[in-house]
């Protein structure tokens, strides 16, 4: 099993060579404007592009908790939209993230990165407009990719 490691830096501007996937946590309600998804967007257009599409067409797709889709950005770079969070706002029924849909996101995500033979970088996933508690989020992370021997650096931006 691969260590998960941390950096200090730019999750969007990933430091491997070969094959990367960029992956990061998405709401279900179709928001895309604060947070992570900012600096995915200044970046490249087509994740935004391709989620604002996924959502408006969802009557007809698999856009819901737990869905994943990939987006391809550079030749050796891609984006992982992952819907792992429920809303925007904590409420009743605590914070948006929802860690079980997070778990089979994280599932999907390993196996599209052993497809592409791909490492795999983050920032602390659903752990900010999220709400998610960190030490519920790493062990899955753990689980899902580092157990599975997919190399998987977390960004905290400086």
């Amino acid at each position: 099993m691969l260590a998960l490691r941390y950096v200090q830096g730019d999750a969007t501007s990933p430091q491997a060579a070969g094959p990367k996937v960029i992956a990061h946590v998405c709401n279900d309600l179709g928001g895309w404007g604060k947070g992570f998804v900012l600096a995915v967007s200044r970046r490249w257009p087509e994740p935004e592009r391709d989620y604002r599409a996924w959502h408006r067409e969802r009557a007809g797709n698999d856009l819901g908790l737990g869905a994943v889709r990939v987006i391809q950005v550079r030749p050796d770079t891609w984006v992982a939209n992952m819907i792992g969070q429920h809303g925007m706002r904590t409420g009743s029924k605590g914070p948006p993230i929802r860690y079980d849909a997070l778990d089979h996101c994280l599932a999907t995500l390993a196996d599209r990165a052993v497809a592409l033979a791909a490492s795999v970088h983050m920032p602390r996933i659903g752990a900010g407009l999220a709400g998610g508690r960190w030490d519920r989020i790493e062990p899955l992370i753990i689980t899902n990719l580092c157990a599975r021997d997919i190399s998987t650096t977390v960004y905290d931006f400086t």
